[in-house]
């Protein structure tokens, strides 16, 4: 029986963030789509707890010989450590060195540097660079993550546009939240713009709720209005998401913003950078502003928050936007890659 195997590593990382909801969305969806005879597996680095990588309708996970650090090293200088399986799908760029089809989130180790640590940044744009020499295929969220990809690092691999999912969310746990507020969710770092959303809901006056993990530097939310509920289960997420009166994503760069698509879902209007993946995704249902500038962001969030028309226009045309996004279609698209034979000809979106 011909088995898919997918890297489930970032499931176990200490900051999963958007990566590890994308490793574990693809994963359980393409169990769900499986062709007839495929199994799916999930592999992790050797370590003693591996529950936080089971995925619902996905084997395993089957444990490597290496630990997390021997692996990441090994894999980076080439090293063929084999994972086994048919086909290999890493939802990360922590991939085997040839021949496994690659998701790459964004370019951010590019045009955005200063905000990853140095050995972060030079190890995404070795593996990345390796990815589009030797990969199967390279699977990227966004039309703009292609388009600067083709510019940063060119190679011989395919690379396919295959845009997220719309995460379905269990029922609804209670979290102490303020009447009404403005929410941002996401890991706390520095290109995701919070200091200037805190900066803006200040001026406002207005409670900022935060929800996301701390990342790394040592970005400081801390203000009067300014909520900090960490790191949520789905449940808890839901009932966040679903009461605020608008989400703002100001990030700096961005490979596709999932938070974007699930507010629209969620019946929540958005207000976001103009970074080309963001635009991308809200597809004009959401309010663009220009990144960096406090003011544009402080303006667009007062416009939302006191003109029901514009609200309620943007909660219409966000809930049709995100439709158009499934894991199932995403899925569905990923198998196709997988399947496709040296030599013929593959779809490109």
């Amino acid at each position: 029986m011909p088995n898919l195997v997918v890297l489930t590593e970032q499931l176990l990382a200490p900051v999963p963030g958007g990566t590890g909801r994308y490793t574990r969305e693809l994963a359980a969806a393409l169990a769900r789509t499986a062709p007839a005879g495929w199994t799916v597996e999930g592999v992790v680095s050797r370590r003693s707890d591996v529950a936080g990588a089971e995925v619902p309708g996905v084997l395993g996970p089957r444990v490597l010989a290496l630990p997390r650090r021997a692996l990441i090293g090994a894999w980076e200088y080439g090293a063929p450590i084999p994972v086994g399986g048919d086909a290999v799908h890493a939802p990360t760029p922590l991939a085997p060195p040839r021949g496994a089809v690659v998701t790459v989130h964004d370019t951010v180790p590019w045009s955005h540097p200063e905000t990853l640590t140095p050995r972060g940044a030079a190890w995404h744009r070795k593996v990345i660079g390796r990815a589009m020499r030797h990969a199967k295929a390279v699977v990227v969220p966004t039309r703009a993550v292609a388009d600067e990809l083709a510019r940063c690092a060119p190679g011989p691999a395919p690379v396919h546009v295959v845009g997220h999912g719309v995460t379905e969310f269990p029922p609804e746990r209670e979290v102490e939240v303020p009447a009404r507020y403005v929410l941002a969710v996401g890991t706390v770092e520095p290109r995701k713009g919070f200091g200037d959303l805190v900066r803006a809901t200040a001026a406002l006056g207005v409670p900022l709720v935060v929800v996301g993990p701390p990342g790394w530097g040592a970005v400081d939310l801390r203000a009067p209005h300014v909520r900090l509920l960490g790191r949520l289960t789905d449940a808890e997420l839901a009932f966040v998401l679903r009461r605020a009166a608008v989400l703002a994503a100001p990030s700096l760069s961005e490979g596709f913003g999932l938070p974007v698509l699930e507010a629209m879902a969620a019946g929540v209007p958005v207000v976001h950078s103009d970074a080309p993946a963001l635009v991308e995704v809200a597809g004009g249902a959401g309010l663009a502003v220009s990144r960096g500038s406090v003011p544009a962001l402080a303006e667009a969030l007062r416009a939302v928050l006191s003109d029901e028309s514009l609200s309620g226009r943007m909660v219409t045309e966000g809930r049709l936007r995100a439709q158009a996004f499934t894991w199932e279609n995403a899925a569905e698209t990923v198998w196709a890659i997988h399947l496709t034979r040296p030599g013929e000809t593959s779809i490109r979106q």
